[in-house]
């Protein structure tokens, strides 16, 4: 099926170009689809559309709002298997991981957010002045491949109910998803313009589009070395910015902390989407004289745990990583970390597959947190077990990284844990193994990003505060 059309004020029309972009199946190695690429002209056009919509969309209700994103909510509900086929088919995320984190997680984050959305208090009354909040204008919204729906909503969510209009560029790797995403949007009563789609490379849409005189804000997910142009481009018009980018993240285990729950936190977290998620836990630290304990915790995991296969069978725990270029990386700073530090397992090529790129876990010991495979960002299932002496070096450990997105701790108690967490420098914290809440704002410190997503912040996120003196 080919998708040969873009979604520009509330219409599917004629791109610019015949240029389209070809959509991989990374467990086969074969394109099973393409899709329309847009253009700078393209871009214009959506911007233009979202301008003309924002200021009557601006001046809807909440509860207006509200209406339209569980139109969108029920949309995704009724093609929920549709959405995990082709996040499948596009991504290789395993059955049951596209399943329950991929679109599951998907529902229950729009969900939470709009369970919440009163939270946001769109008008404060203060003696003599109120605080009005009302949505930025128009966002350009840059998603990248790795959650190709729940990047994607995150950010409409919180636009929509913010009172805001969007242009969305998806990744040129997991376009589809946005393609399906588009089709349930036409098929509500969101007003036209409210929402675009333009997929395009980051030269021909993504420049024009954070570069826009009518672009009001940029929201990007992604690496840190393209949040870095993008947060230069947008400083030129002085537009707001949210930028959510990559990881190291810390997960320490305190010297009476339960290990076997520690290590099933990280190795979850390399195994679960081939490891590519920037908040994944891939640093673990660990006591020196608990190292053997955890090294035999990770290899039991691998044996119970691993099963590397298609993302059709829904045996299967791992699939493929992306892409060629994204496997070749990967084994690049496999070979850096055979150089750096001790391999405990892993660090081969899988050859029970003959197509499709595969990446067996692998695991590094004896790991200096100076090193390239301690300090850099993988985007693989790739896992560096660091050692402490004491609890000192440990927050010293955890706190030593450019990023600061997410983590964990795992103490005696839960009340030694927390106090522990409070001292990362990182955006979100599990604490011995708590859960991810639908509705707890995400984001990151340092070189991991600027603002929050998710449930009621996720909204604010998208608003500009004015001030009405009142007597």
């Amino acid at each position: 099926m080919k998708y040969d059309k873009l979604y520009i004020d509330g219409e599917w029309v004629e791109p610019s170009t015949t240029d389209v972009i070809e959509v991989e199946n990374p467990a086969t190695e074969e394109v099973f689809t393409t899709v329309a690429k847009a253009t700078s002209e393209d871009v214009d056009k959506a911007v233009e559309a979202a301008s003309r919509a924002f200021k009557e969309y601006n001046q809807t209700s909440l509860e207006t709002r509200k209406k339209y994103v569980e139109e969108i909510l029920n949309g995704i509900i009724e093609r929920q298997e549709e959405f995990e086929e082709t996040i499948r088919q596009e991504l290789g995320s395993s059955y049951n991981y596209t399943k329950t984190a991929q679109v599951e997680q998907s529902i229950n984050e729009i969900k939470a957010a709009l369970e919440n959305a009163d939270k946001v208090d769109f008008t404060e009354h203060h003696e003599g002045f109120d605080l009005v909040r009302e949505g930025v204008g128009v966002v350009a919204a840059i998603t990248p491949w790795n959650y190709p729906l729940n990047q994607i909503q995150r950010k409409l969510t919180g636009i929509l109910l913010a009172g805001a209009t969007t242009v969305i560029k998806p990744s040129t790797k997991t376009p589809v998803t946005a393609y399906l995403l588009a089709e349930v949007i036409d098929n509500t009563s969101l007003p036209k313009g409210v929402f675009n789609l333009v997929p395009g490379s980051g030269s021909e849409v993504g420049d024009p589009l954070t570069g826009h005189e009518k672009v009001d804000m940029v929201s990007f997910t992604g690496s840190t070395k393209v949040g870095r142009g993008i947060y230069e481009q947008a400083k030129v018009n002085i537009k707001n910015i949210h930028l959510e980018l990559g990881g190291k993240s810390p997960n320490v285990l305190l010297p009476n902390g339960d290990a076997k729950k520690s290590v099933k936190q990280s190795m979850d977290a390399i195994i679960n989407n081939a490891g590519q998620a920037c908040s994944a836990l891939t640093r673990i630290i660990v006591p020196e004289s608990r190292l053997e304990e955890v090294e035999g915790y990770i290899k039991e995991y691998v044996e119970e745990n691993v099963r590397i296969g298609s993302p059709e069978d829904e045996d299967k725990t791992i699939g493929p990583v992306l892409s060629k270029q994204q496997q070749d990386k990967i084994y690049e700073y496999i070979e850096t970390g055979k150089k750096e530090a001790t391999l405990l397992l892993g660090g081969g090529k899988v050859e029970s597959e003959d197509k499709g790129y595969y990446v067996e876990p692998t695991v590094f010991t004896n790991i200096d947190n100076k090193s390239t495979i301690a300090q850099e960002e993988i985007f693989g299932p790739v896992l560096a077990v660091i050692t402490y002496k004491d609890v000192d070096e440990a927050l010293e450990i955890a706190n030593d990284s450019t990023y600061g997105l997410f983590g964990a701790v795992f103490g005696e108690t839960k009340e030694e844990a927390y106090e522990f967490a409070k001292q990362i420098r990182t955006g979100s914290i599990l604490v011995n193994g708590s859960p991810r809440l639908p509705a707890a704002p995400f984001g990151g410190y340092k070189q991991s990003g600027i603002g929050r997503e998710i449930g009621w912040i996720g909204i604010e996120e998208y608003t500009e505060l004015k001030v009405l003196y009142t007597e």
